[in-house]
């Protein structure tokens, strides 16, 4: 075999290797400040998804979601060298950046769009929140999509993003910490008090559309 062939034969087994395998996010926020273009536009259909669903869950917004994730990719290209591997994914750097976008956004605009239920946005919502023998899984087994998401929106943001986080993102305990900067026992504790005032929400909101129920006039017939 000519040297020719071997150099051909080992360029095309090098190529066939880069397809078989999938680069981890690292790989590809190397490759994108290098000025790879492509790594970019992996990283963004790879992440976009979950920040967009982040920002929807915790603003109950739509634009505002289209918005903060915009915000969040623009800061990624422009900043790319701030990441720290050492310190979480970059996938937790996403949710940390969006995170404050958002939490300053619920500040200024103090507004909560209701959302109508979609066969997409009903997606995200966890299998961890209906799960067997958990009163929250017993309630939100039988409540609404928007009645879960309303439920979650009226929570004060700190409990709130947990929730999101945790359930919903089905983030680990350590990466869900990164995103908010706090240690995993603090977020364990704001987490089960989540999820007990999501239940006590869940609880009273059943109540009143039973109320709403028992109170309907009856049809009279002459």
């Amino acid at each position: 075999m000519s040297r020719e062939s071997i150099v051909s034969a080992s360029k095309l087994h090098r190529q066939m290797m880069n397809l078989l395998t999938t680069p981890s996010d690292l790989d590809l926020l190397q490759l994108m400040m290098a000025g790879d273009e492509d790594a970019f536009t992996m990283i963004y259909r790879r992440r976009q998804g979950g920040v967009y669903r982040f920002a929807l869950h915790m603003s109950g917004s739509q634009t505002l979601a289209e918005d903060v994730t915009q915000e969040v990719f623009i800061v990624l290209m422009r900043e790319a060298g701030r990441f720290d591997p050492s310190r979480g994914s970059l996938a937790a750097y996403l949710y940390g950046i969006a995170r404050n976008h958002v939490l300053r956004r619920i500040e200024q605009d103090r507004l909560f769009v209701p959302l109508v239920d979609s066969p997409e946005d009903s997606a995200g919502i966890s299998a961890t929140l209906i799960a067997d023998g958990d009163p929250l899984g017993d309630l939100t087994r039988n409540e609404t999509i928007q009645e879960l998401r309303q439920s979650i929106l009226v929570l004060p943001p700190h409990y709130r993003e947990v929730i999101v986080l945790c359930e919903l993102q089905e983030m680990s305990y350590v990466e869900a910490a990164s995103v908010i900067g706090c240690a995993v026992g603090t977020l364990r504790s704001r987490l089960h008090r989540a999820r007990a005032l999501l239940v006590e929400r869940l609880r009273a909101a059943r109540a009143r559309n039973s109320d709403s129920e028992e109170v309907k006039p009856a049809r009279c017939f002459a």
